[in-house]
């Protein structure tokens, strides 16, 4: 995989954003490197990809100070679930956390990027599907959740995040997360992945987070 599944995939978001009447490059490709080392995430840098997702904290923390240090200019996100004891190393080591979900989490993101000095791209998730075990605010709630981020705590929200049921056609998830965030006044969606970014794109995505298609399946 590597190199022909980034061009691939980068070949499947031109084609989904002209089909959509879009412009491809409206939309981030965020490479997911979630249990692949530098040695199979270096061919994908070299391919000129520049924009990585990581869902853990710690394992972040043990592979990307060194692979910056080779390469300039790279971006890593946050697209896991964040424990608020983490939001210190959160910050220190991520450009944006996708996965704000609850007003504990938010607190610990404000104080540590104001104690840190750093602004972070930030996207609130929504759990679409009301699933009990995935992380998100319910679609309800997401209105006052994004109120109190910005009123209360000053946060510059970017956009919402979410990942829709897996035995369930995504695109009324997709629809409904651009609903939320175009009444809320927010451009960024993070949604789609390897097996439907074409649909999160035809909905608006701006961000679509894909992993197998580029670096195979995960062992």
């Amino acid at each position: 995989m590597g190199y022909a599944g980034l061009e691939r995939v980068e070949a499947g978001i031109r084609q989904a954003a002209l089909a959509a009447g879009r412009d491809p490059s409206a939309i981030t490709l965020i490479a997911v490197s979630k249990t692949f080392g530098p040695a199979e995430i270096q061919p994908v840098i070299a391919a000129g990809q520049r924009v990585f997702g990581e869902n853990r904290v710690q394992e972040a923390k043990g592979k990307w100070p060194e692979l910056r240090e080779r390469q300039s200019g790279l971006q890593v996100h946050l697209i896991g679930p964040l424990q608020s004891n983490k939001a210190d190393e959160a910050v220190a080591l991520f450009d944006a956390i996708h996965t704000i979900d609850r007003p504990k989490i938010a607190e610990a993101i404000a104080r540590e990027m104001a104690r840190q000095g750093k602004r972070l791209q930030l996207f609130i998730q929504v759990n679409t599907g009301l699933e009990p075990q995935k992380a998100g605010v319910a679609p309800g709630e997401a209105d006052s959740f994004i109120t109190h981020c910005r009123d209360a705590l000053e946060l510059s929200i970017a956009g919402l995040m979410c990942i829709p049921p897996a035995d369930q056609d995504p695109v009324p998830h997709f629809s409904l997360l651009a609903e939320i965030a175009r009444r809320n006044g927010l451009q960024g969606l993070s949604m789609g992945m390897s097996g439907d970014y074409p649909q999160a794109i035809a909905c608006g995505a701006t961000h679509v987070r894909v992993g197998s298609a580029i670096f195979g399946g995960r062992g």
